[in-house]
């Protein structure tokens, strides 16, 4: 993701929910939450690329052959290999691409083909009524981290957080899919051997929230952006010096939102190392900084980010962290029973 590409394009987006004039309160009024359906082997998969264009034909072979692991067939959206600048398209054609997946009954789910930039392009022109009445699997991560606030903010949908369709699906990625979506059943999210960073040790339960901190914190005070009061809030980036991860940061304390969480994931930070490191904070102390003092529960090192094994997180499912051992367990059904 070029990150310093989609900062100069969206901006910080302050647009923000209705304000009273007499006060700073910001009003949101949720809805309660949508349970997507299972899929099953043989089900159509839509796939969309709603941000960014890939940079070669080999993504779409690496598509294929992830369906093809699991048994589904694949349907490309009809945009689907259009550019425009560094977009996928016009934003009208990537809206297209998307409301037609939803509406489409063939299309039993939906995996963005890649993430990128340009995803909150589309946030005020998507039609949030017809995604609420035709709730289906959706699943991506990175820039797509737009949509999922958008959508859980808009409908209450729960989306998923994960693998794009041209990732190099491992055996774990395969057989989280596998749980999820086609047994509805919610695997114990672990670092299995990799060691965890404990910040603050303890157990906490909330809504899962987050995903790429650049895209999150780019969409601060629009509606689309999160209350995040008793959340967990889950974290990753790519390509961010620490200093610009100190920025957000920063904007994410400034705004109120680390007062008002409940736990703290934080994944991989991918190439996001000092270009002067002498002259400069380490990742590790700037999440010391901000975090720490919290005193919630809060860990580093889950398998979120930029790379292929990597987990399938619920957005807007309830879920209970344990910083000691570096879990994440869901604690409702996220599909509807039946």
């Amino acid at each position: 993701m070029d990150k310093r590409t989609f900062i100069k394009t969206l901006g910080l987006g302050m647009a923000a929910l209705p304000i009273s004039t007499s006060g700073p309160a910001i009003v949101r009024h949720y809805r309660p939450s949508i349970h997507p359906p299972t899929i099953k082997k043989g089900d159509t998969i839509g796939v969309i690329t709603p941000s960014s264009a890939l940079v070669d034909d080999e993504g779409y072979r690496i598509a294929e052959a992830n369906f093809e692991a699991l048994g589904l067939r694949l349907q490309w959206g009809k945009h689907v290999g259009k550019k425009y600048g560094y977009l996928a398209g016009k934003d009208e054609e990537r809206i297209a691409d998307l409301h037609d997946m939803f509406a489409n009954p063939q299309i039993k789910a939906i995996v963005c083909l890649r993430g990128g930039s340009g995803a909150a392009r589309l946030l005020d022109k998507l039609d949030y009524g017809l995604i609420a009445r035709n709730p289906k699997i959706f699943l991506g991560y990175s820039d797509i981290t737009a949509f999922h606030q958008a959508i859980y903010t808009q409908t209450g949908l729960i989306t998923f957080h994960g693998a794009v369709a041209n990732s190099r699906w491992t055996p774990m990625v395969l057989d989280q899919f596998e749980q999820l979506f086609f047994r509805g059943k919610a695997p114990v999210y672990s670092a299995n051997q990799r060691p965890v960073r404990t910040l603050t040790p303890g157990t906490a339960e909330g809504r899962l929230l987050g995903g790429n901190l650049t895209v999150l914190t780019g969409i601060a005070g629009s509606r689309y952006y999160p209350d995040f009061a008793d959340s967990i809030l889950f974290l990753e980036d790519i390509g961010e010096e620490p200093y610009r991860i100190d920025r957000m940061f920063s904007q994410l304390a400034l705004s109120g939102v680390l007062q008002r969480i409940k736990g703290f994931v934080f994944g991989r930070c991918s190439d996001c190392e000092a270009s002067n490191p002498r002259s400069s904070l380490t990742l590790d102390q700037v999440l010391d900084d901000y975090i720490k003092p919290l005193g919630i529960p809060a860990y580093q090192g889950a398998l979120i980010g930029h790379m292929d094994e990597q987990f399938i997180l619920p957005v807007g499912a309830r879920a209970r962290i344990d910083a000691d051992r570096g879990v994440i367990a869901v604690t409702e059904n996220i599909f509807p029973a039946g």
